[in-house]
């Protein structure tokens, strides 16, 4: 099915990811570990734009740049340049930013996505470097601040800004291209996204019939699918009004959900870019086959690979990459029990369960999930107890062996099944005649009743056999 966009949404982002991995900033030797130390604290001469200090570029930044142009299947130009890029803003100490403007390290690219109808494919405008402003902490909410206060710690920090082109048609294609992209720089190994600033957006939407608005500095993917949802409803409110959609700056508010006006749109002219005097022209191309040779493999090559090497379907791969930590954690435990066994458990069971907690796959161990798994392989407890050990360990911590003694969840002999069947067939006349005389649905109660009297520790599908066996004697 093609999705046809009644509303035609377009939608570009812009996306600022902080290599929080490397270990000075991109302009000077302060570290890049600032998030946990007090305001002001990590800053020198040249991120604080002090007369006299001079730039020098980290080579290390560049290479991630590299990484990341080439993991987006973008051209790696053959020469790069910085530029001042003009403005006054608090938070920006030397009056400009140092940036990349007409001739960014990386060009043209693309990133397929989960789209409304299938595969869809997001071309990449460019990705450039530049440096990260500082934080501002509004005093109350943005409309109504009763001051703002400035950490410098940020600011210098080394940024790559990816620009896509309008090719989003929804929130939720958005999201997930945003949930793609964070999932190849984990791969990449380039930055945490646990920390604070590590990945921002600036949200372009524009509906049919209308000019496009830019909601600014949104820092969730959750946050980024909320503010355009929104936009599409004002946007369209707007329009039917016999209103006018202005291009304009918007602040997302994620505690009310709503966007807000806050100035209308620059246009790059209103910048004034200038060629940084203190920072040459970089040749990078040469090291592009290098850079080439250290890159991982990512996303969508190993999700080919699981299919192929564990044959599990296409729905569980996709589950399984969708992150490298819950990539590795599955290898680990495929290469101690057989794969065909474990994928489920790991993509649907513990992935759903975590999902559900909000919890990472740092929640739980290899060790505790093989252990779960070969007690329900060797029979010694129903998978639904295993789910229930699943559950408790995540909630309340524990050993898996431990649990099941303590729950009393080893399964029950034969035996015992076979006496729990004849008792509930004796006591549920009623139940079995309806079963007899065609009401399928009685045979779920009285499997149900066996399982109940055993309590949940016989397997469901021999309780079900065994019933269906009594009964058609």
């Amino acid at each position: 099915m093609v999705y046809d966009n009644p509303d035609g949404v377009m939608i570009g982002l812009e996306i600022h990811v902080q290599l929080n991995k490397l270990n000075t900033k991109i302009f000077c030797g302060c570290s890049t570990k600032y998030h946990e130390a007090g305001p002001n604290t990590h800053v020198c001469p040249v991120c604080l734009g002090l007369p006299g200090a001079l730039p020098v570029i980290n080579e290390k930044a560049v290479e991630s740049a590299m990484k990341i142009g080439l993991a987006l299947n973008c051209e790696i130009v053959h020469q790069t340049q910085f530029h001042r890029k003009n403005y006054y803003y608090p938070d920006l100490p030397k009056g400009f930013q140092t940036t990349q403007y007409d001739y960014p390290i990386a060009g043209e690219g693309r990133v397929v996505i989960e789209g409304e109808d299938g595969e869809h494919v997001v071309r990449i405008t460019r990705a450039h470097m530049e440096e990260d402003p500082g934080r501002l902490v509004h005093i109350g909410t943005i409309e109504k601040s009763r001051g703002t206060l400035i950490d410098y710690n940020r600011s210098g920090m080394a940024l790559i800004e990816v620009v896509t082109e309008p090719d989003m048609r929804s929130p939720k294609e958005a999201r997930r291209f945003l949930d793609k992209l964070r999932n190849i720089l984990e791969y990449l190994d380039v930055f945490d996204s646990s920390l604070e600033g590590a990945m921002r957006v600036d949200a372009n939407i524009s509906i049919g019939g209308g000019s496009r608005a830019e909601v600014k500095n949104i820092s969730s993917h959750k946050g980024a699918e909320r503010a355009l949802l929104f936009e599409i409803i004002r946007q369209k409110n707007l329009l039917r009004r016999g209103g006018t959609v202005v291009l304009e700056t918007r602040h997302f508010d994620e505690a009310r959900g709503v966007t807000i006006s806050l100035r209308t749109k620059e246009e790059e002219h209103d910048y004034r870019y200038f060629p940084e005097p203190d920072l040459v022209p970089m040749r990078v191309a040469d090291r592009t086959a290098r850079i080439l040779g250290t890159l991982p493999e990512l996303p969508d090559a190993k999700r080919e690979r699981f299919i192929a090497e564990y044959g599990m379907i296409d729905m569980h791969a996709k589950a399984l990459t969708s992150g490298i930590r819950i990539a590795d954690f599955y290898e680990d435990v495929a290469s101690r029990i057989d794969a065909k066994t474990c994928t489920p458990w790991v993509a649907d069971v513990l992935k759903g369960e975590l999902n559900y907690r909000d919890l990472t796959i740092e929640s739980f161990t290899v060790d505790d999930i093989v252990g779960i798994i070969e007690m329900v392989v060797s029979d010694k407890i129903t998978e639904k107890s295993a789910v229930e050990v699943i559950r408790t360990i995540l909630d309340s911590g524990g050993h898996p062996l431990d649990i099941v003694k303590e729950k009393g969840l080893l399964k029950v002999e034969d035996d015992v099944v076979s006496r729990a069947v004849l008792k509930v067939i004796n006591e549920n006349e009623v139940a079995v005649a309806d079963y007899l005389g065609g009401k399928e649905q009685s045979l779920n109660f009285l499997v149900g009743q066996v399982m109940k009297k055993t309590r949940g520790r016989a397997d469901a599908r021999e309780a079900r056999e065994m019933v269906l066996e009594s009964l058609n004697q």
